[in-house]
């Protein structure tokens, strides 16, 4: 309330009451009015906001700017911690902002808490979400806020491509750029760069690869004449798993020497994992190299800092080389430990993971499991029969084929 807010202000100034009262107002009637119990006259009203140095208006809303301020810090810090490190961070995110909800009405604070707040609602499944995320972009665009109005379209669209909605999530994006485009007449770099790496990884999900990589090279030339390299690392890697799901060897050659520079100059420990993954995937699809690719794979396997989804993208990739081996219980054991994180949702990602099923299957008919070979395959057919045509599900669908013909025989 109107008194409450003069006192908060007023010690957060460390005035005293006679202090703030001044010559125009007496102690008393100053201690009245900060216990409601008095009602100031707009003059009054005027004269306590000069005095403590504030607008009137600050006094008069239902929330001070000071508090929302406050609360966005708090907002902000939990909201950019590690979810894996924080129990219940998104219900902690609703509980603290949501009694201030009904007055985030103006300014950057309250877009803000509202974008923070859409979103926790959003990754707890709540309906509502979007009504309060479209309020909170409106309000980035009245305040020309370009890059945090283009995050909530990104937002919303790759709210779709999560849930494997992939030509939805493509429409929004191209319908977000459009109109962030036409009202917001100066787009940053890293803006720009974000929205072109968004469109071509949607575009490479619904199977338009020209599309896709014409967006994709243009955010890599852009990049490269602004001297910047904010997602450098995630184009190159974009355009190294293009050439090979394509079967251009030179440019995957190409763009994981690019990965390799970039890993590197920045001293980036995933930009280099990543870089020796597409390697041990070249030495075992392109060079038929398989020890070398296992001794890459047992070094990362074997080093306590490789987390959990890197390691079962090696233990996959093991599986693949000891079959190809002929090793088939030890590539079986593999392949079994391999997990698909819930965080992987691209078809390029999904499709390099599903394989898994098709190595196990052959393993399996190798190994004379007939029965079990024959459900493998039939479930790497399943998982493909969504994706997007790849070499990948070409092998998935000729292996299903080849062990039911193995089957009946």
């Amino acid at each position: 309330m109107l008194g409450e807010r003069i006192r908060e202000i007023r010690k957060r100034k460390k005035m005293t009451l006679e202090a703030l009262a001044g010559e125009e107002l007496t102690k008393g009637m100053l201690s009245l009015i900060e216990n409601n119990k008095a009602k100031p006259s707009m003059e009054s009203l005027t004269y306590i906001a000069k005095r403590l140095d504030v607008d009137i208006t600050e006094l008069l809303e239902d929330i001070s700017t000071q508090k929302l301020r406050e609360l966005l810090a708090e907002a902000e810090k939990l909201f950019n911690s590690d979810s894996h490190k924080t129990a219940n961070q998104y219900q902690q995110l609703t509980g603290l902002i949501e009694p201030y909800v009904q007055n985030l009405s103006q300014g950057y604070e309250s877009a803000r808490l509202l974008d923070i707040y859409s979103r926790s609602l959003y990754y707890q499944q709540t309906h509502g979400w979007k009504e309060l995320s479209v309020k909170a972009a409106n309000m980035y665009d009245d305040m020309n806020l370009t890059a945090r109005r283009a995050n909530i379209g990104l937002f919303w669209a790759m709210s779709r491509f999560v849930e494997h909605h992939y030509q939805d999530a493509l429409q929004i994006l191209l319908q977000e750029r459009s109109q962030i485009e036409a009202k917001h007449h100066f787009i940053d770099a890293m803006t720009r760069v974000d929205f072109d790496y968004h469109e071509a990884i949607l575009h490479f999900a619904v199977g338009d690869s020209e599309a896709a990589a014409a967006v994709m090279e243009k955010a890599i030339q852009f990049s490269n004449e602004e001297g910047i390299f904010y997602r450098i690392y995630d184009l190159y890697r974009l355009a190294a798993a293009h050439a090979m799901m394509t079967g251009n060897n030179q440019q995957q050659q190409y763009y994981m020497l690019k990965l390799k520079q970039y890993s590197e100059f920045a001293e980036d420990k995933q930009a280099r994992s990543f870089y020796d993954l597409f390697q041990t995937i070249a030495l075992i699809s392109l060079e038929q190299d398989y020890q070398k690719a296992l001794q890459i794979i047992d070094a990362y396997l074997a080093n306590a800092e490789t987390n959990d989804d890197d390691r079962s993208w090696y233990l996959h990739e093991k599986g693949k080389a000891l079959y190809c081996l002929g090793q088939y219980n030890e590539a079986l054991q593999c392949l079994e430990k391999v997990e698909i994180s819930a965080y992987i949702h691209h078809p390029f990602d999904l499709s390099m993971l599903y394989i898994k099923d098709a190595y196990k299957a052959l393993c399996q008919m190798e190994l004379g499991f007939q029965a079990e070979a024959l459900d493998a395959a039939a479930t790497a057919v399943e998982n493909f029969a969504a994706m997007p045509p790849t070499p990948y599900k070409d092998f998935a669908t000729k292996t299903y084929q080849a062990i039911q013909l193995r089957t009946r025989s």
